[in-house]
């Protein structure tokens, strides 16, 4: 077995910091119409280019969160968890989001968060990319956004705290859900860019893409359980 948990990144990276104020960013427009923070707590792949971002929204009620980020027609939005004044929202992003941008262009989105209509995206940069040409890039991209910050730092960030990490493995993962979401990280379907495709990781364990795509999202749901409960204080 791989050793996820443990896994760090101890290297320097770029740092960089942009402000948004378009409404047309979901996470900023629904936190213009809703007088609400919302801020990104996990972003993964998906198949067909796609991203699933894992939005924490406080200080409103969640009912109709959904239906206004959906009006967005490259956006589809789940509610996962409710709780007082706020919700754990699941949005499938198709484009037109800078932190989607930004992790297309190899930077990793470390904190996206929209405060009642003020956005702020900061992402490291990895020493294989050319800081200075994605910045660019993005802003290219975005016009609208405004370069905050950069710099230079040490990055060591793992992704769990490992005991839980491991609880989460031993007791509530199928047997089948550990060997998909194994097999996807040793084969680099989390990295960016992604190594191998979900149809391909498949193909190797002889499964078809859906029974792939079946058991790896129910273990990130499973994994995002322990992130989100140790984080916030909160079952999800």
């Amino acid at each position: 077995m791989s050793d996820v948990a443990g896994k760090t990144e101890a290297e320097s990276v770029v740092e960089v910091e942009f402000r948004v104020q378009s409404e047309t960013y979901p996470f900023v427009g629904v936190s213009a119409a809703r007088e609400c923070t919302m801020e990104l707590a996990k972003m993964l792949p998906r198949p067909g280019g796609q991203y699933a971002e894992f939005f924490d929204v406080t200080g409103t009620d969640p009912d109709g969160i959904v239906s206004l980020a959906s009006t967005h027609e490259t956006l589809d939005a789940t509610l996962l968890a409710e709780y007082e004044r706020g919700g754990l929202f699941e949005f499938t992003v198709y484009g037109d989001c800078p932190a989607f941008s930004l992790a297309e262009l190899g930077a990793l989105p470390r904190t996206v968060e929209g405060v009642e209509g003020t956005g702020r995206i900061v992402a490291d940069i990895p020493t294989e990319y050319d800081a200075s040409a994605v910045v660019a890039a993005f802003l290219d991209e975005h016009d609208d956004a405004e370069l905050a910050c950069k710099r230079e730092k040490e990055s060591v960030r793992p992704m769990f705290a490992e005991s839980a990490f491991r609880t989460i493995l031993e007791n509530d993962l199928t047997d089948r859900q550990r060997e998909v979401v194994e097999a996807a990280y040793d084969a680099g379907y989390y990295d960016w860019p992604r190594e191998r495709t979900g149809s391909e990781i498949a193909s190797d364990l002889g499964i078809s893409s859906a029974t792939f795509s079946e058991h790896i999202h129910a273990a990130e749901r499973k994994l995002l359980t322990v992130l989100f409960g140790a984080g916030a204080g909160r079952g999800v």
